[in-house]
């Protein structure tokens, strides 16, 4: 299985952009979970999405920071409500089925997060970035947008970051 997911969420600062990948953990998608653990960048330091300290979240899921941590205040940002949004997202996608209970084990979850560094709400940070994951599981499971969604589309659709 090789599935990807996108969505965007909010507005201003908070604004939250999520790109996943979900595969199997023996495939593509469970090498590059494993090679982004054991090869980190600095300033780019992969983690694991936590329902809580010491409960890593089932699938195993890791947030890929799409932005430089250059202070603790951006680190505060990622490993607080970004880590925990993402993480309740997946746990609430299994809890209600969008992510089957038996292939749980059996996959992983790479997700990128963007988190603008001039973000300062952080209930606003974890409810969009909960709102784009959760989205961003859906759209993966449901092969959504269609390529003839995207088709139809793409000349009148807006991009936020580039109009």
């Amino acid at each position: 299985m090789y599935l990807n997911g996108e969505a965007l969420v909010g507005d201003g600062n908070e604004v939250a952009h999520i790109d996943l990948l979900i595969g199997d953990k023996e495939g593509a998608v469970g090498q590059a979970f494993a090679n982004a653990l054991a090869n980190q960048v600095e300033k780019h330091t992969p983690l694991f999405a936590l329902v809580a300290p010491n409960m890593v979240c089932k699938p195993i899921t890791m947030i890929l920071p799409k932005v430089s941590i250059r202070n603790l205040e951006d680190a505060t940002r990622i490993f607080g409500p970004a880590q925990k949004a993402v993480a309740m997202a997946v746990a609430d996608s299994v809890e209600n089925g969008t992510i089957p209970r038996e292939i749980v084990e059996d996959i992983c979850i790479l997700c990128g997060v963007f988190i603008h560094p001039a973000a300062r709400d952080p209930y606003k940070i974890y409810q969009y970035n909960y709102e784009a994951t959760e989205m961003a599981i859906k759209r993966a499971f449901n092969n959504e947008p269609s390529v003839d969604e995207v088709i139809a589309k793409k000349d009148s659709a807006g991009h936020p970051f580039y109009r």
